[in-house]
């Protein structure tokens, strides 16, 4: 492994595809969070139009394969906007993490005890105020470590974007191993050994993160 990272720029151009996958999922994860408590919150309006559009929002993100959106945004969205490889694969994860967030939050705000909503209002409160003081802080606290585990699923699912163009770290790694495969025949296990051990690097801590959440907000 050592021999084909020290060819060249191997080594450099391994964590450069590591940074493009860090930064497609921090700006995917941020944006999620915030559409997806936004999203959440209109997902509990008492408009039935509303309600059915994020119902089919949300029906057809998790029927319809990720990959497919990306083939659809890219191949279909790019030829009336012009848009990159990588702005597509941020509007798919976006569109995608912000429903399943979304989601997350609309439950945590149908669990919340009635009585605390209605007794705002009788109090006098606006529901922006309810929202803000009442509402957001309670399901942050519930949705937290669910969150933290829909951003080690966005990480992962990165390592789609190379189908639609990205050069990321899993593109960078086949570009590797196509140019030192002859010389070296176990270039795919150690490529790839390598990839596996950056992706469990950025993913466990967020196990952890979210264990330690649960575990918190539990009691």
């Amino acid at each position: 492994m050592f021999e084909i990272l020290s060819d060249g720029n191997n080594l450099n151009r391994i964590l450069y595809g590591l940074f493009v996958s860090i930064k497609i999922s921090f700006i995917s994860i941020i944006l999620s969070f915030i559409f997806g408590i936004i999203f959440g919150i209109l997902m509990t309006s008492k408009n039935i139009f509303v309600r059915l559009f994020f119902k089919f929002y949300l029906e057809s993100i998790r029927i319809v394969p990720i990959l497919v959106w990306l083939f659809l945004v890219f191949f279909g969205l790019s030829s009336i906007v012009n848009l990159s490889s990588f702005a597509s694969a941020i509007i798919v994860f976006v569109a995608w993490g912000s429903i399943e967030m979304a989601d997350l939050v609309r439950g945590s705000i149908l669990n919340l005890p009635k009585h605390q909503v209605e007794s705002a209002r009788a109090l006098g409160m606006q529901e922006m105020a309810i929202n803000r003081y009442i509402i957001l802080p309670q399901i942050v606290a519930q949705i937290l470590p669910l969150s933290i585990n829909l951003a080690s699923r966005i990480i992962k699912t990165t390592s789609l974007a190379p189908l639609i163009g990205v050069v990321e770290v899993l593109k960078t790694g086949q570009q590797i191993i196509e140019a030192s495969i002859l010389k070296i025949p176990d270039a795919p296990f150690y490529i790839y050994g390598l990839i596996f051990i950056l992706y469990f690097i950025a993913c466990y801590p967020l196990s952890l993160l979210s264990s330690y959440l649960e575990k918190k907000f539990r009691y």
